[in-house]
Formats: C-alpha cells, sequence, structure tokens
C-alpha cells in the first residue's frame, strides 16, 4: 500500500471512528483508550493469521487431520496466539443479540453484552503476554452494543492486514496524534510530535545496544528507535534492549500496546516507582547506548533531598529554595540524560527553550557540562510543535563517543524559521527537511558520503539537472496545467465539469509535491553545494567551547564568552536579507503618490455622498 492511500486510509477510519464517538456520550478521554485496543486487537489478529498461514505449510499429518496450531507454535515466531474468542473474525461476526447467544466464559460466567465479550477477548489476550499483563483496556461495558458493533465493522478493513508494511502501526501513531490535544494527561503530553522523534533519532542513529526513555510517554521514542533500526536490515528487538520509565500509568499502557503494534519487546515501570526525580526504576547510570526523552518543562516543587539521595547527578543539584525544594526541574532531567550514558553513549532529548541559557545554578551545571566536550549539537525549534502547547522548545544531543576533531567543538541550528504549517496551530517538519536538517549533522560530522547520497536521493526523485532549472521548469509545468484545467472545464459540458476539475486538480497535487521536493533541494544545495560544511547566517554555527580550545586566527566567539549559553540564535546571528532589487527611495515615492491619489478619491467620494443626503434632505 502505497503512503497515499495510507494516508486516505487513516482520515477514513478516523472520521468514521469520531463521527461515533461524537454520536455517544463518551468524552475523549474514556474513548481513547479503547478505540486504541480495538486497533491492537485488530493488528495481533492480522499477525495471528499470516503466522498461522506460515505454521501450517508444514504442519504434520495424523490420521488424515492436520496437526492444530498451538500457543507454543506462535511463542517460537514471537507472535500472539489468539484463542478463537479473541479473535477479530469471531468478535465481529457475532450475532446481535448476545444474550440469546448463550456465550460462556472459562469460569462459567454467561456474557449477556457485547462489551463483555469484548472485554473477555482482551482478558485471553494478556493471559498469552507477560508484557501485556494488565495493560489492555476492559472498559467496553461503557459502549452500547451497537456502537460497539459498529467500531469493529470500521476496523475489520481488509486494507490493514498489510502487516508487513505496518500499516496498523502507522494508524495507532495517528489516532494517538488526533487523541493527544483532547487526552493531554495533567503530568505533560504523552505523544511527542513524530517530526521531533524523528529528529532526534535520525541524529543519534541508533545501531544496537541500551535504549532509554525515563519519561517514555506512549512510546515514540521506541517506536521510531525500532523503525529506524529495521530500515537498516536488522531486527530491531535482537539489536535493542529498551527500557522506559513513564509516571502515569495511563500513559504506560499506551507506551505499551504501540510497542506490541510494532512488534517492539521492553521493559516500561509505571506509577511511584517510575517517577524519575525520587527512582532509578532500571538501575542503568552508566550503561546506555542510547537516551532519548521529551520530559515535562519547567516541573516545580520537587524535593530537593530525595532527589539529592536518589543520585544521577554527575553536576550537582540545581538550585534550592527556602522550603528545599527544586523550583525548576529542567536541569534534573538534563543531568539524567548525561548520567545514564555509557562511554560511548549519545543522547537527544526535546528540552523548554528557557533552559539553554538559564541563571544561577543552572548555568554552573552547564559549564561543567560544556567542558566535558560531550554536548554535540544543539536545535532551536520554533513554535506550535505540539498539540497542547505553542512554545518553542529546543533539542539538545549530547555524544561521548565524538570524535577527536569536534572534541571542542558544539554545531548550533536555528530552525525556528524552518517548517511546514500544517494548520493555524501546528507546525512539523516533512520528510525532506528532516533530511535537509541531518544533512547539516553530517557534514559537521565529516559524513560527506550520507550527504552525497541524500543529493542522489533528490535527483532520483527530480532528474539529473541543476535543481533552481528543475525547480522553475515545475512552476511553469503547474501554472500551464492550470490554464489547461481551466479551458478543460470551461469547453465542458456541465455534468462533466466537476469531474474534469477533480482530475487536473490531482494532477497539480502532484506536481506541486514535487515543487516542494524541489525547493527542499534548492535549500539544501544552495547552502553546501556537493558536500562542503560552512556555516550559514541565520541557520548554522560551530563554535568552540572555550577560550583556551579556541585557535587564536578563529575571530569567532566560544561558549566561554558568550557566558555558558547554549541558545542557537547567540551564535548563529541573523540571515542576510536578500536584495529584491526594489530601490528604496524610488518606491517610497510611488507608495507617497498612490496615497494622495486615494485620498483625492476619498474626498471626492465623501462630496458624493455628501451632495445626496443633501438631496435626499437628510
Amino acid at each position: 500500500m502505497d503512503n497515499k492511500s495510507i494516508k486516505k486510509l487513516e482520515a477514513d477510519l478516523w472520521e468514521a471512528a469520531d463521527l461515533l464517538r461524537q454520536g455517544s456520550k463518551l468524552t475523549s478521554q474514556q474513548y481513547c483508550m479503547p478505540v486504541l485496543g480495538l486497533l491492537f486487537l485488530r493488528y495481533a489478529y492480522s499477525r495471528f493469521k499470516k503466522v498461522e498461514e506460515e505454521i501450517l505449510k508444514d504442519r504434520p499429518v495424523r490420521n488424515g487431520r492436520v496437526m492444530p496450531v498451538e500457543a507454543s507454535d506462535f511463542a517460537e515466531k514471537s507472535a500472539l496466539y489468539l484463542p478463537k474468542e479473541a479473535q477479530y473474525s469471531y468478535l465481529v461476526n457475532l450475532p446481535e443479540d448476545i444474550k440469546a447467544a448463550n456465550i460462556v466464559a472459562e469460569n462459567g460466567q454467561q456474557m449477556n453484552s457485547l462489551g463483555e465479550v469484548v472485554n473477555h477477548a482482551m482478558e485471553l489476550v494478556e493471559a498469552q503476554s507477560e508484557q501485556l499483563a494488565g495493560v489492555l483496556p476492559k472498559e467496553y461495558t461503557n459502549f452500547a452494543d451497537d456502537l460497539l458493533a459498529e467500531l469493529l465493522r470500521i476496523f475489520n478493513n481488509n486494507a490493514l492486514d498489510d502487516v508487513g508494511g505496518d500499516v496498523i502501526g502507522r494508524i495507532y501513531e495517528y489516532f494517538l496524534s488526533k487523541f493527544a490535544p483532547a487526552v493531554a494527561s495533567d503530568d505533560g503530553v504523552f505523544f511527542t510530535p513524530k517530526s521531533l522523534v524523528k529528529m532526534i533519532v535520525n541524529i543519534l542513529e541508533p545501531t544496537s545496544g541500551v535504549l532509554a526513555d525515563i519519561a517514555c510517554g506512549s512510546g515514540g521514542m521506541f517506536v521510531q528507535s525500532g523503525d529506524f533500526v529495521n530500515s537498516k536490515g536488522m531486527s530491531a528487538n535482537k539489536a535493542m534492549t529498551f527500557y522506559g520509565q513513564e509516571k502515569v500509568e495511563y500513559n504506560a499502557q499506551l507506551c505499551l500496546m504501540n510497542m506490541a503494534v510494532h512488534g517492539l519487546t521492553g521493559v516500561i515501570k509505571s506509577g511511584n516507582e517510575a517517577n524519575t526525580f525520587y527512582n532509578d526504576a532500571h538501575n542503568l547510570v552508566g550503561c546506555c547506548d542510547y537516551v532519548m526523552a521529551n520530559p515535562p518543562f519547567n516541573v516545580d516543587k520537587v524535593k530537593a533531598e530525595a532527589a539529592q539521595n536518589a543520585g544521577r547527578l554527575p553536576f550537582g543539584l540545581p538550585g534550592v529554595n527556602k522550603a528545599n525544594e527544586i523550583g525548576n526541574a529542567n536541569y534534573l532531567w538534563i543531568s539524567y540524560f548525561y548520567a545514564y550514558l555509557n562511554e560511548t553513549g549519545r543522547a537527544g532529548f526535546v528540552m523548554a527553550s528557557s533552559a539553554t541559557d538559564s541563571q544561577g545554578k543552572d548555568k554552573d551545571i552547564r559549564e561543567q557540562l560544556v567542558k566535558t566536550g560531550h554536548v554535540d549539537v544543539m536545535i532551536s525549534v520554533g513554535n506550535n510543535f505540539f498539540y497542547t502547547k505553542s512554545l518553542p522548545c529546543s533539542l539538545w544531543f549530547f555524544d561521548k563517543g565524538k570524535a577527536e576533531a569536534l572534541k571542542d567543538k558544539v554545531l548550533f541550528i536555528d530552525a525556528r524559521n524552518y517548517f511546514t504549517v500544517v494548520d493555524r496551530t501546528l507546525n512539523e517538519w516533512s520528510d525532506w527537511q528532516l533530511k535537509n536538517m541531518n544533512a547539516i549533522v553530517w557534514l559537521y560530522r565529516g559524513e560527506i558520503d550520507k550527504y552525497q547520497q541524500l543529493i542522489e536521493e533528490y535527483h532520483s526523485v527530480l532528474g539529473e539537472g541543476d535543481f533552481e532549472e528543475i525547480l522553475h521548469a515545475q512552476e511553469d509545468h503547474i501554472k500551464e496545467l492550470r490554464s489547461e484545467a481551466k479551458a478543460a472545464a470551461d469547453s465542458a459540458a456541465k455534468k462533466d465539469k466537476k469531474r474534469i476539475q477533480a482530475e487536473f486538480d490531482e494532477k497539480i497535487a502532484e506536481q506541486e509535491e514535487q515543487l516542494t521536493i524541489a525547493k527542499e533541494a534548492v535549500w539544501l544545495y544552495s547552502k553546501f553545494g556537493d558536500g562542503e560544511y560552512q556555516d550559514v547566517p541565520g541557520l548554522c554555527k560551530i563554535a568552540y567551547t572555550t577560550e583556551e580550545n579556541k585557535p587564536e586566527e578563529d575571530g569567532t566567539i566560544s561558549i566561554e564568552e558568550k557566558g555558558w549559553s547554549l541558545t542557537p540564535g547567540a551564535y548563529v546571528g541573523v540571515a542576510p536579507i536578500e536584495d529584491d532589487g526594489v530601490d528604496f527611495h524610488e518606491r517610497m515615492g510611488e507608495i507617497h503618490n498612490e496615497l494622495l491619489k486615494l485620498q483625492d478619491e476619498s474626498n471626492r467620494l465623501m462630496d458624493t455622498i455628501s451632495q445626496n443626503m443633501k438631496e435626499m434632505g437628510i
């Protein structure tokens, strides 16, 4: 299934499911987990059928009968075995009158509603997996039987059987993102937007080892890391070990389901033992190859003594107030992420923008951190990247295994003006924008081959030739298509106009997508050509950590000179304003004359109105 088809399927399924919610008395909070639970069940069934087919290919025959499949057969293939009563086909084909069907659970209790039957199915699935024990939703008796039956039918879509393409995984994430604005937890957003997660994963480039997310929410960091590893031809479950902490149990349940839908296993701890300020739930200090997280920003009232006793503070405690509380926990998180890394570990995390330049004890910690030489990349992100917050943020990256040539350097990127507008309140990075940002990091690291592969990828999509020329040709082609569309619609019979316009709209949309890609190719190539890093005013700058490390002939300001600030804007400067070829004084004269003409016209109009009113006797 291609990307366009998946996007349409996502939108269609969401629209159908959301219409049902609007027609019920359920809140988004009540609706979210059960709907995602049904998606999980649909995934489990698709995978079950696929594995069952593989098992039956070589199944022994006894007395003329094929031996039935068993739970152990599925365990060998890392798949969930589903008893008949937990299979999606069984649930979707149940009769309308559940009570009359006389359906009985293992304990002999008769089930009288579809909600009870689905709850029972979830219990049967949990019995097959230690990781899912107590995780799946069992609130289906809150749903009217007709509503639940309709939901089951919506997800009984053959397109969802494409397990290899992970269509259900995509749709699960899409539903998570749609629920996110309405179901944000009191303790922070459970869903980190995909483009931020992708940026972190792409820059860290996980390949194998231990990955920890100690504020894991719904598990986006694990899922994207799994996708990254799998895309390199490896098995994420074999190459990686995932550990998560999530204080909010609701979010941890979403995480475990999300991982299961993507075929991943991990150890996720939740509740009080997973309150990261006071507990190191997995004892991973110094053990992690990768740390990724989007922690809650600016948390206050953290008990200083308890936090001190919990350790993981290589640079000491942040500032403590008279109540013996830490008034802002941002530097607790930053310290934890650093403390969990092993001697070559990498960390990437989202953080409040204010943390790059905060003062007091925060500044002392930041100075120590910079002097380690392990701060690698800092990226400023613009407004509206989150579903429930409009504030800007920063992405921080540490690398304890930095190349020696980079040990005393930090790459700063100011991406506040680089994004794609999704709607009035939401921005994101497109896949090509993510690649372009990644390309700047590759060049900083000296990985020119990766940059050149991206340029080749642009050519494979756009064709050979100069990117600027391709861009202008694409713009001309779209203009021609629009003219053709107008001419064809004008000359068509009334009954055909709508169809013809729709056909041209589709062609134009495809060409506009190509135009967008061409613009991104020009954006990248105009700055770095065939692959040579250079500082770009307003976008990126490599700075030295201290005055001592900065070469004498280098005229740039070091991080030390900037008071240990890690704010990209303090280093990259401002992009030069392009000359549009218009003479300022000449244009101001033209505008002045235009204003005088408008004023004269306004006076004449007022005179006419006054005269008309006199004639009317007003």
